[in-house]
């Protein structure tokens, strides 16, 4: 609580202690009242003119209700007494008023005001906190001064005061702790006030009922006031008139405490017990009631059938007594000796709730049916009571004899009879009630007669309130006190699944505290109290049922779904089960002002937590799919469809685990430019993995689009790590050196040589670098160059695959717009039709959406052309000129290249297919990249390398040939073999030359090989130039060609 709350919350409660003090006044005059009246009735004075003649007349129910009104005195006192925290905030609100005292103006309070408002503040102290209520009552001034009504020297009314609190505790002893018993309890507690009452205004003892009444404490150590308030009569008489207790020696006294603990021990062994017997008594007597209120009514059995259903109802309202009784003195009684208890007990008083609930519920399925029965017995009833009435009136009347005793009597019966014609309401219940205490005086009753209509009368009591009698005994407000008992009984509940619908009798208690709290004062609303009840409460379902029962539901789930798996033992019959479906057959439990559907809490959160692990691991779709369509078939959750792109069966390797391990991927899959397909370079497997456009664009779906752009940028970090090995290799000194002799050998022979680079010059350099040094592979640096060159080229395919794979999306997506030239826009169409705003948002979205796959469609983005623009102006910069030198390198790699090819194919047809392949058109790419990349197209074109060596393989297959044609004649068989091996041996040279020479021709065309970069800059001067003039002055809306992340 934050520091000033309280004092705030007691300024709030001070109106209403104001009201108490003006009810507990009240209070006060009516007791003075009623002892007035009452001594006026009894005068001992034999000369004094008497009201009525009182002799042998007792109004026993007068003394009830005084009791009444005393134990709701005793309450008030009790209620304070136990309530530690306003007595706290009172001194804290006295102490802030003291502080205001010396500075008023700060407070804006005038200092006149303070002074009446703090005398006001000590009254209410006095009068109500300082747990005087009762006592100031019993020490009222009975006696008039002004000679008025005598009380405490009128020795007839307290003979009279005496003979009725006995004659009352004769009635009250005989049934206490009895299965018949109704309030006796409560009328036990008015007859100990009402005993020191009687102490208080005659000053005296009767030591024998004294004694009685502390024998009680045996049978009843502790009673409930009300909610969580428990009193203890032997504390209440021994603390009010010490003077009776002294003469009563310390052990007696000492034995009822030590009685009151092993009270509550026997009660907590025998809670088990009692909860199996109500658990009997309470199911038979709901199926008699059933069957009673559902029998026709026979017209010639009816008052015998309206006995039965009163006999019923009565039945039902002794056991919500009894069991009310049990829970509320021992969890109170737990409470307030601060005394732990067993799971055992809470369990046991649990289940007590659920059966008082349960005949509250009883009395109000059938309301109607009861309803309509109360107003025939009543009437049943009364018929009863005036038959006894008019037999006693008879009597009466035939005594000729006349007396004005006879004549009160006589008027008294018709009185009770007339009252007893009319609607059983309180007051005419009273009546009568008072009119035969003075009725059945002079034996106008026979003894026979009088017991069975004192029957009929509480008969009448009971059954003329009902409703308000059930429902008092079934209020569970008391369980605030004791909110600790509930997470342990949703633990039970969760246990033993079997019984889950007894939760709605819980809740329903639980509801029982709402009315109670409504009344609150000291906050600003009492909305706010019954917040953070609703929340407390909920919090404590969440995390003892429901998330439990989730995490059941979902293990359960997983575990059948994988057992494929060596997982836990899970026989029914070693490690038990629980049916945790009949959660799910529970109707929704109503608790304030909602419903709360467990069936629909464990759907929703399976839901939830089968959408989000498929998104993040969308493979796992099967598996999430086969745990729904199980959580139909075993509990009946009706699951929601998750709708995620699930991956199709010929995905293929996924583009996310390609683009994590682009470097892995680069090098383990070869490259077909035509077919735009990469395969698999070798596999454990007996087969081949294959990607191409189809598993990309699949791919796509699954991801988005947004994916494409993350690609590219990974693709750009890989290559940058690429050229980085690049240029160390161009810059190594061996390399370097060679390569410029190679440029400067050129230049000198070219002429001679007719601008072709010869082959020889290209041969020399290959096999000469192997010199250098050979891997354990057996591989020379050229042939790691060309790996490196073709690792470049695969990952520039596979960039090209991403956007052909977009594309074909794309135009997927939009097939089923009818003309891409003119789409409609939705959110104008919308707005003309003036829908409402969650509408014109959606139309916004789907306008966003066709217009991105349109031009996704269109025209996809020029990926090749960010990373050329990216990489070349670092590649042209004088600091890497060693870079220039790449050109000449160019003819000893495709030599390298073509041999590396050759001996791929040829392992095609061996049985030892490892390093086999038929295609690498990476390196192709890779070539024409760097070209590009370096602007050294013509350069390379320069050396017309390809027709040099065309020329060279032609030359050489012409003279074999020729050669065969003068051998033919020799008839040398194996000479001719050779030569035919020869031949085949320079055609297939001269195949693969070509074919490699079509694909870096065609790989050429993607990076424009036909301009140069001097060509490109010139184009774009001119289109830049253009866009000014059509935009006249305005600023240049240029686009970065760098890719999205560099």
């Amino acid at each position: 609580m934050v520091e000033g709350d309280c004092q705030v919350q007691m300024g709030r409660l001070i109106s209403f202690l104001q009201e108490l003090s003006c009810f507990v006044t009240r209070c006060y005059e009516v007791v003075m009242n009623v002892v007035h009246q009452l001594a006026a009735l009894y005068i001992s004075n034999k000369v004094a003119p008497k009201i009525i003649e009182t002799t042998g007349v007792h109004f026993q129910t007068m003394y009830e209700h005084l009791g009444e009104l005393l134990t709701v005195l005793l309450t008030l006192d009790e209620i304070i007494d136990n309530h530690i925290t306003l007595k706290d905030h009172w001194t804290m609100y006295k102490r802030l008023l003291k502080s205001v005292h010396h500075n008023p103006s700060k407070f804006g309070i005038q200092e006149e005001k303070l002074k009446p408002f703090e005398k006001f503040l000590l009254k209410l102290e006095g009068q109500l906190l300082d747990g005087m209520i009762f006592q100031a009552c019993i020490e009222q001034q009975f006696d008039s001064l002004n000679g008025g009504v005598s009380v405490s020297k009128n020795s007839t009314f307290a003979e009279e005061f005496a003979h009725s609190i006995r004659s009352v505790f004769a009635n009250v002893e005989a049934k206490l702790g009895e299965p018949s018993e109704i309030d006796q309890r409560d009328k036990y507690v008015g007859i100990c006030g009402l005993f020191v009452l009687h102490f208080q205004i005659f000053r005296t003892v009767d030591k024998k009922f004294y004694k009685s009444l502390l024998d009680i404490c045996k049978k009843v150590p502790a009673i409930t006031l009300t909610a969580n308030i428990i009193w203890f009569p032997d504390n209440f008489l021994i603390h009010k008139i010490p003077a009776a207790a002294k003469l009563l020696d310390r052990k007696s006294l000492q034995a009822i405490k030590i009685h009151r603990d092993t009270f509550l021990q026997q009660k907590a062994q025998s809670l088990t017990k009692d909860v199996q017997s109500y658990y009997v008594f309470v199911s038979s007597w709901m199926m008699k009631m059933e069957s009673v209120l559902s029998k026709e009514q026979r017209m010639d059995k009816f008052a015998e059938d309206l006995t039965n259903r009163c006999n019923v109802f009565i039945q039902g309202f002794l056991y919500a007594y009894s069991i009310s009784t049990i829970i509320k003195t021992t969890m109170n009684l737990y409470m307030s000796m601060q005394k732990p208890m067993t799971k055992t007990s809470v369990k046991a008083l649990c289940r007590l709730i659920e059966l008082l609930k349960a005949i509250e519920h009883m009395f109000y399925r059938r309301s109607m049916v009861v309803a309509d029965s109360v107003s025939h017995i009543t009437q049943h009833l009364q018929h009863q009571a005036l038959n006894s009435i008019s037999v006693a009136k008879k009597r009466v009347i035939s005594d000729k004899k006349y007396s004005e005793q006879r004549l009160d009597v006589l008027s008294a019966l018709v009185l009770a009879e007339n009252t007893l014609n009319g609607p059983s309401t309180k007051q005419r219940r009273l009546i009568v009630s008072l009119a035969l205490s003075v009725g059945t005086q002079m034996k106008t009753f026979k003894d026979e007669e009088l017991f069975p209509l004192q029957v009929v009368m509480k008969k009448l009591d009971l059954i003329s309130e009902l409703r308000e009698r059930v429902q008092t005994q079934c209020d569970c407000c008391f369980l605030y006190w004791h909110r600790a008992v509930f997470p342990i009984y949703l633990d039970d509940v969760y246990e033993n699944a079997v019984d889950a619908a007894r939760l709605h009798y819980m809740f329903s208690a639980l509801r029982d505290c709402v009315p109670a709290m409504m009344h609150a004062r000291h906050l600003e609303s009492y909305e706010l109290l019954l917040d953070c009840y609703d929340k407390e409460i909920m919090e404590i379902l969440n995390e003892h049922l429901l998330d439990k029962l989730c995490k059941e539901i979902e293990k359960d789930l997983r575990l059948s779904v994988h057992t494929h798996l060596k997982l836990d033992d899970r026989n029914p019959f070693k490690v038990g089960m629980k049916d945790l479906a009949l959660f799910f057959s529970l109707n929704p439990i109503r608790f304030f002002n909602r419903f709360i559907d467990i069936r629909a809490y464990v759907t929703h959160y399976l839901d939830k937590t089968f959408y989000n692990l498929t998104t993040v691991a969308l493979h796992d779709w099967a598996t999430y799919s086969e745990m729904r369509n199980l959580a139909t078939q075993r509990y009946g959750l009706v699951m929601t469809e998750a709708h995620l792109p699930s991956q199709t069966l010929e995905q293929g390797l996924d583009v996310l685990e390609i683009m994590r391990n682009i470097h892995i991927f680069v090098s383990r899959y070869l490259y077909n430019l035509n077919n735009q397909i990469f395969i698999e370079r070798t596999s454990n497997n007996k087969h081949l993995n294959t990607i191409n456009i189809r598993h990309i664009a699949n791919s796509i779906r699954t991801h988005g689009t947004g994916i494409m752009n993350t690609t590219v940028n990974f693709t750009y970090q890989f290559l940058k790590k690429k050229f980085y090995i690049f240029s160390q290799f161009m810059y190594d000194e061996h390399i370097k050196s060679r390569l410029i002799k190679d440029i400067r050998f050129f230049r000198e022979i070219k002429d001679q040589n007719d601008h072709k680079y010869p082959f020889d010059r290209a041969e020399k350099f290959n096999r000469g670098i192997r010199k250098l040094g050979i891997t354990p592979e057996g591989q020379s640096y050229l042939d790691q160059f060309r790996q490196l060159i073709s690792q470049i080229g695969n990952a520039m395919g596979y960039v090209r695959m991403i956007r052909s794979g977009g594309l074909h999306c794309s135009s997927n997506a939009i097939r089923f717009v009818p003309d891409l030239e003119d789409i409609v826009n939705f959110e104008e169409l919308v707005k003309e039709e003036g829908l409402a705003e969650e509408t014109l948002k959606a139309a916004r979205h789907l306008d966003a959406v066709l217009s991105d796959h349109t031009r996704n469609s269109a025209e996809g983005t020029e990926y090749f052309k960010m990373l050329v623009d990216v990489f070349a102006p670092e590649f042209r910069r004088p600091k890497n000129i060693h870079l220039r030198n790449f050109y000449i390198i160019v003819p000893p790699l495709t030599l390298n290249f073509v041999e590396h090819s050759i001996s791929c194919k040829e392992k095609l047809n061996k049985k030892n297919k490892i390093g086999a392949a038929f295609t690498d058109d990476g390196f192709a790419m890779g070539v024409a990249y760097i070209l590009k990349l370096l602007d050294q197209y013509q350069e390379f074109d320069s050396l017309h390398w390809f027709q040099s060596v065309r020329e060279k393989y032609i030359k050489e297959i012409r003279a074999v040939a020729k050669q065969q044609n003068v051998q033919s004649t020799s008839q040398d068989e194996k000479l001719l073999q050779t030569m035919n091996l020869t031949q085949k041996r320079l055609e297939v040279y001269l195949q693969e030359f070509e074919l490699l020479y079509f694909s870096l021709s065609s790989a050429r065309i993607f990076f424009r090989a036909d301009k140069t970069a001097a060509e490109e800059n010139q184009e774009k001067k001119e289109k830049e130039e253009e866009t000014k003039t059509s935009n006249g002055d305005l600023p240049e809306n240029t686009v970065s060609a760098d890719p999205v992340v560099k």
